[in-house]
């Protein structure tokens, strides 16, 4: 951790359609690419399958929540939703400064 790291908590609706693996392996898997572009993981909420309010697709009516909290330099949120970019597992993705 750099003296300008700043801690950061995402959130990820993940579109676990057509999918095989567990929701926790696909968890575990996300935070290993958040780790491959310098961000450094400290928790990890599983908040668990939520209807949507309006949905993008009558076929894609509720998304698994999860929040990762993490630390890393400025740069890094943006790295972050470049490298979820064409991630068809991750359809919204929201980064706040904590």
């Amino acid at each position: 951790m750099t003296a300008t790291a700043s801690n950061y908590k995402a959130t990820f609706i993940l579109d676990t359609r057509g999918r095989e693996e567990s929701v926790d392996d696909l968890v575990e898997g996300l935070k290993a690419e958040l780790a491959s572009v310098g961000a450094e993981v400290t928790a990890v909420e599983n908040i668990g399958r939520q209807d949507f309010v309006r949905t993008p697709d009558v076929k894609y009516t509720a998304g698994v929540y999860v929040q990762y909290d993490f630390t890393g330099s400025p740069e890094t949120p943006a790295a972050v939703l470049e490298k979820l970019r064409l991630n068809k597992l991750v359809s919204h993705k929201m980064i706040q400064k904590a």
